[in-house]
């Protein structure tokens, strides 16, 4: 009939599902996360935490003038001119040990025997070192000069009076209090790691705790019914689970407290169970696997029960599919099963959320620039990250693309990143490389 049109001629194609890309999605992980709350710490639990705020020392480093050599405290004056042939000789008005309260002072021609880390006391201007004299074991140029002279029995020597062989200088072998820190001097600052020698400096300086942002708790999940425990047997259409020791480790590396969680299995109520015992202590949680469109994946239903998580495609290689949201409040990043994928996932997206939940100022792995030694090829409209290895300003792909490919993944120390808008890189062209070690 004139005039009418079929109805299928006003069908409207549906559009293509969204993409996002990697710097996109990395933002909207980034949105809504916070450093953890800061608390108080013993010393030793403090360990890989980063520091809530500045730290300044309340005394000085060291707290008094005190020796750095066994010897004996003398004033310079009296050791002037000293030699081998005609020493100096001084009474021994005390002993002087580290921790010692109690001083005796020193006048014209007297000293007193120093320990190292001993105070120095009154009078005193320097520290002859005990193998500059005649007080010490018998060896060195004083055992050599007293030899020589044939000096009395050594058994005496250096109990009563000591001779010293050479002249001291003002201030010599005398670590001065305040030489290393300065009371009201900051010493470490917000966001600072804390390892072996920043808590030993806490410790030196009189701080029995510290404010830190805590490690974050991460549990790692790995579903699939095809996964079984590394060491069991594999039957027809299993894998080992390497996902969660991946995951975990690597979470561990970025400086969280990490739980591994074995392969889950395809079931919802297993899931379920699962993540009602984890979720109490969890920062944050990690999946891998479940996050396409399979049949038998089960973690898009059952996370949509215990909260809002949103699965996205991504335009990027490998890693296309990914996941994020909250659950029951906590963070979850889902990230695709593929090993290569997943790992590579956890680079980009999981490790700048960990660092930015423990306050470090460092939230990225550093990129660098280096010339590719081959030819690579990328699919059009997709950020490709490539293993490589790099060393001294060049950078070679190690392995092929696939995201199976664990022994070409365990092989290689950084990611070579080739644009979207680009489908090759010649050989020879300078290109961005994210450094996975050091």
């Amino acid at each position: 009939m004139t005039g009418t049109t079929s109805d299928s001629c006003c069908e409207e194609t549906p559009a293509p599902p969204r993409t996002w890309s990697v710097d996109e999605h990395l933002a909207d992980v980034l949105s809504d996360v916070v450093p953890l709350p800061a608390i108080e710490l013993q010393l030793l639990d403090a360990q890989g935490c980063r520091l809530a705020e500045d730290v300044s020392s309340e005394v000085d480093l060291p707290p008094f003038d005190n020796s750095s050599m066994d010897g004996y405290a003398v004033r310079t004056a009296d050791t002037a001119g000293a030699t081998g042939q005609y020493p100096s000789v001084l009474t021994v008005v005390g002993d002087i040990a580290a921790g010692a309260g109690e001083l005796p002072k020193v006048g014209p021609g007297q000293t007193a025997r120093i320990m190292t880390g001993a105070p120095v006391p009154p009078g005193a201007e320097a520290v002859a070192p005990v193998e500059w004299t005649d007080g010490g074991s018998g060896s060195g140029e004083a055992a050599d000069t007293m030899t020589a002279q044939g000096a009395e029995s050594s058994v005496t020597a250096g109990s009563d009076e000591v001779r010293v062989f050479r002249p001291v200088s003002q201030g010599a072998h005398i670590r001065r209090r305040g030489s290393d820190l300065s009371a009201g001097e900051r010493v470490l600052e917000a966001g600072a790691l804390l390892g072996p020698t920043q808590l030993g400096l806490l410790a030196a300086i009189g701080r029995g705790t510290v404010r830190v942002r805590p490690r974050p708790r991460v549990v790692v999940l790995s579903t699939g019914s095809e996964l079984v425990q590394p060491g069991e047997p594999v039957g027809p259409g299993q894998i080992s689970d390497s996902n969660s020791f991946t995951l975990t480790a690597a979470a561990q590396d970025a400086g969280a407290i990490a739980y591994r969680v074995g392969g889950v299995p395809d079931d919802a109520a297993v899931l379920r169970a699962v993540l009602e015992d984890q979720l109490g202590r969890a920062d944050l949680i990690v999946t891998s696997g479940g996050v396409s469109v399979g049949a038998y994946d089960v973690v898009k239903e059952v996370f949509a029960e215990y909260g809002e998580v949103d699965f996205r495609r991504l335009r990027m290689q490998p890693g296309k599919p990914q996941g994020f949201g909250r659950i029951q409040g906590t963070p979850l990043l889902a990230l695709p099963g593929n090993p290569v994928s997943s790992y590579i996932s956890f680079e980009l997206f999981v490790r700048p959320l960990i660092r930015t939940m423990m306050g470090a100022p460092d939230i990225h792995r550093p990129v660098v620039r280096a010339v590719c030694t081959a030819e690579l090829r990328s699919p059009a409209g997709r950020r490709q990250y490539l293993r490589g290895w790099y060393a001294d300003g060049e950078v070679a792909p190690v392995g092929g693309e696939g995201s199976h490919l664990v022994g070409a993944l365990a092989r290689a120390n950084c990611l070579i990143v080739v644009a979207e808008d680009e489908t090759s890189v010649a050989a020879g062209r300078t290109v961005d490389v994210v450094l996975l070690t050091g």
